[in-house]
């Protein structure tokens, strides 16, 4: 028996949504949305289960976007992507990995909803124009125009320098070493003077309102021992997960130029659901 094409493709399906969303939760509600118009579809009039499925899924995701947006506009302090608990083999895409790092995904919170939903399905995952001008609902010329635009924009806020896999696990290996003793010297040493914490709380957790810029004030912050702080793979790279008095945090690290030059930190208890099972991305 043939499997379905929706079953074959999940997992690219799934990584299209939570690029578009960054969110999990939201992604699945995605899947689910698009299943179910799947299921009423008549598969002989499909000439490519695959593209046709991205674009069903691309179209409820921007729904969403759109709905979302309003919502975020609520959201108590800085919001950031759900982190996902990924396996290291995620890495060796070196485009996958950077598409759906935390850094990533929180540059791509700052396009509309359809520049995104055109950066991710061109740049990510190379989809042609013409079937992205059919999932957005522009014409391919359009559709260029816009892609332009998104790749100029997010350029322009990207991590400057790309550092290799051995690189970035050494520096996050060493900052969280520095984080497990607490010691306000270590962390200093390890950090860019002009490092960025941004922390997501959600008002559900203790987390700054705002981003806290600089090494002295972060290493402040920073500097407790009381805590377990373990190495996971998140999003696709080395990343850190600390448990304070039972509550737990996401720390994402952005490496440069051998220090750690941003930190995004997530506290919020309804984005760390993925954190003990590990996620199944693709393209």
């Amino acid at each position: 028996m043939t499997e379905d094409p929706f079953v074959a493709h999940r997992s690219l399906l799934f990584t299209v949504a939570y690029e578009m969303l960054g969110s999990a939760a939201d992604a699945e509600d995605v899947l689910q949305e698009s299943w179910l118009r799947w299921a009423g579809v008549d598969r002989a009039q499909v000439r490519d289960a695959r593209a046709y499925l991205v674009r069903t899924v691309t179209r409820q995701a921007l729904n969403r976007l759109r709905t979302m947006s309003r919502s975020r506009e609520d959201y108590v302090g800085e919001w950031l992507p759900e982190p996902l608990l990924t396996s290291p083999d995620v890495a060796e895409d070196v485009e996958l990995a950077e598409s759906v790092s935390i850094a990533m995904l929180t540059v791509l919170e700052t396009l509309g909803p359809t520049e995104r939903a055109v950066f991710v399905l061109r740049e990510v995952f190379e989809m042609p124009y013409g079937e992205i001008a059919e999932a957005v609902g522009k014409t391919p010329a359009a559709v260029r125009q816009v892609g332009r635009r998104a790749r100029e924009h997010v350029a322009a806020r990207s991590p400057r320098v790309r550092v290799s896999r051995a690189e970035q696990e050494a520096v996050v290996e060493r900052f969280l070493a520095a984080l497990r003793t607490g010691r306000l010297q270590e962390l200093l040493d390890v950090m860019a003077p002009d490092v960025v914490m941004i922390a997501d709380g959600g008002g559900l957790a203790a987390a700054a309102a705002e981003p806290v810029h600089g090494a002295g004030l972060v290493a402040k912050l920073l500097a407790r021992p009381d805590r377990s702080v373990s190495v996971v793979w998140l999003n696709g790279a080395p990343a850190g997960r600390v448990e304070i008095d039972g509550r737990v945090a996401a720390v994402s690290l952005v490496v440069e130029n051998g220090k750690v030059a941003r930190i995004h930190a997530v506290a919020n208890p309804l984005k760390l659901t993925r954190l003990d099972e590990t996620t199944e991305l693709s393209r």
